[in-house]
């Protein structure tokens, strides 16, 4: 079982990962694939008059602020794009079935209504947020539709304990969701080759790397695909991988040894 997670963010080779897992679900793999709408979300928030607004927690993860404007804008990227998604698998002959993390409570947890971050050096608290941390995957459903032959095809929002739409983080999504499943592997593909050492310099690439070191390397909204891998690896997962979605074949490319490795090993030690 492989779970996969491309990035919402611009500059996305989006047909070369369908390609590819066209090409993995044609051969049997059992696959389910998430991805995120951050740069369509971005520019639907401008166009209708709501800037997007990025906050900072204490411990340096960067979100999305998520008010009820916001979450309608959310949900109407990432509606669009999932549906795109589906559209394209389906005409290169993917049985595939779009999900949102609300269908059938896919994604489920507590809604966080109030957020601490940190501006210009001071601790705030910000209310009316519309964020939730995933604690529950409904893996009977997903089951259901791996078991008939489709592919899942999965965004967030999710859904809170309470019945309510929330936003939530899409690194962590695919993060429960590999965990849920005992995938073997988790591979997030962004429009990176993996972590690197040095930002600036794509020649800094860290092959293989342990989460400790991950998470001091990481910088910005990269934080959040490391706490992502280290919540996948200490929920089960065999190896989890980051890698540049644009490139041929790159989910074939980041299994082969592309990109960035982390095993479970690297929870505690240095990797072998």
């Amino acid at each position: 079982m492989i779970v996969i997670k491309v990035g919402g963010g611009a500059n996305i080779d989006i047909d070369a990962v369908l390609s590819d897992v066209h090409q993995l679900w044609k051969s049997g793999t059992p696959l389910v694939l998430v991805h995120g709408a951050s740069h369509e979300t971005n520019q639907l928030s401008e166009k209708l008059g709501i800037p997007p607004r990025f906050v900072t927690s204490e411990s340096g993860h960067v979100s999305r602020f998520t008010d009820s404007a916001t979450l309608d804008a959310f949900a109407m990227a990432s509606g669009k794009l999932n549906l795109r998604v589906v559209e394209k698998l389906q005409r290169i002959g993917t049985n595939a079935v779009g999900l949102t993390g609300v269908d059938g409570r896919l994604l489920e947890g507590a809604r966080k209504d109030a957020i601490r971050t940190m501006v210009d050096g001071k601790r705030i608290m910000l209310r009316g947020d519309h964020t939730g941390t995933i604690e529950k995957v409904n893996v009977d459903l997903l089951r259901l539709l791996l078991d008939h032959g489709y592919l899942p095809v999965i965004t967030v929002p999710s859904i809170s304990y309470a019945g309510e739409a929330v936003n939530a983080d899409a690194d962590r999504a695919a993060a429960a969701i590999a965990s849920a499943l005992a995938a073997s592997h988790l591979v997030i593909l962004s429009n990176v080759p993996g972590l690197l050492r040095d930002v600036n310099d794509q020649a800094s690439l860290v092959a293989r790397t342990t989460v400790a070191e991950a998470e001091t390397l990481a910088k910005g909204r990269f934080k959040k695909k490391v706490l992502g891998a280290k919540e996948a690896l200490a929920g089960g997962v065999g190896e989890v991988v980051f890698a540049t979605a644009n490139q041929t074949s790159p989910v074939q490319a980041a299994l082969a040894g592309g990109g960035t490795h982390l095993g479970r090993s690297s929870l505690g030690k240095d990797p072998a």
